[in-house]
């Protein structure tokens, strides 16, 4: 697992993942969404825009999982 820091309250998945660069844009976002490829604290997500908040872990198929972390 990877800690990502942010310095806001929340960071949208679409912008988290790619601070993370673990997407390269918002279209493969999309993409993983639409099949199935991005949990967030273990669950499916479907919303690019989602909030997350410090202590959210997401993991992308393939790619690697990353924790939250407000600084």
């Amino acid at each position: 697992m990877t800690d990502i820091e942010i310095r806001t309250d929340f960071i949208q998945l679409d912008q988290f993942l790619k601070l993370a660069r673990a997407v390269p844009s918002g279209g493969m976002v999309k993409e993983l969404l639409s099949g199935g490829g991005i949990l967030r604290n273990g669950e499916p997500e479907t919303a690019r825009r989602r909030k997350l908040v410090s202590g959210d872990v997401v993991a992308v198929d393939g790619i690697g999982v990353y924790r939250v972390v407000r600084i």
